[in-house]
């Protein structure tokens, strides 16, 4: 099975929020943080994904996954490098 870490970044117009998360199915788990089903955090915003990491093994995504959250200067340079790609 496949498995994914992501970090997701609220759409503009909300407040500026990201969150990092794991998954074997990002578009399944998108719908629900934009349906207010995700993580409590995620309620009451619009978020897209910014950033999605493929692992085969489920401890070392997880592993990636915990790593990625506490990493704050990890998570602004992907925010910022999606900032420049966008127009």
């Amino acid at each position: 099975m496949v498995y994914y870490v992501y970090l997701i970044k609220t759409l503009d117009g909300f407040l500026n929020k990201s969150y990092v998360g794991f998954t074997n199915n990002i578009e399944k788990r998108l719908n629900k943080h934009n349906s207010n089903l995700g993580a409590r955090s995620t309620r009451g915003y619009k978020w897209e994904v910014i950033y999605k990491k493929r692992f085969y093994s489920k401890n070392k995504a997880l592993s990636f996954e915990y790593k990625l959250k506490k990493d704050k200067n990890e998570r602004l340079r992907i925010l910022n490098d999606f900032k420049k790609k966008k127009p």
